[in-house]
């Protein structure tokens, strides 16, 4: 989410280095970069003590966040096919979870 407030905050410019100061400059772009950084991290360290077939899944989860938060946040719209996307989902981490305990 915070990767996307950057990149909307972001000017039109020409070329690469332009480009590459007005994101370096962005503290919600680097924020959300950082944050990333941060949830790889902890993705490796979670990925040494748990199972990966349970913890995809639940991964999987964040498609769930970024479209209920893109709707809430930027005013993005779920049509049908999107909100059976996420019903899908979220029914296939619920199975997963359940066959892992």
């Amino acid at each position: 989410m915070l990767i996307k407030a950057g990149a909307n905050t972001l000017p039109h410019v020409h070329g690469v280095l332009p480009n590459l100061l007005a994101m370096a400059a962005s503290a919600k772009l680097v924020a959300g970069y950082a944050l990333y950084g941060i949830s790889t991290v902890l993705l490796v360290i979670a990925l040494r003590h748990g199972e990966l077939s349970l913890l995809y899944p639940v991964i999987a989860l964040t498609y769930v966040w970024v479209a209920i938060l893109s709707v809430l946040v930027f005013h993005e719209v779920l049509n049908p096919l999107r909100i059976a996307g996420v019903v899908v989902i979220v029914a296939g981490v619920a199975l997963l979870g359940r066959a892992g305990s």
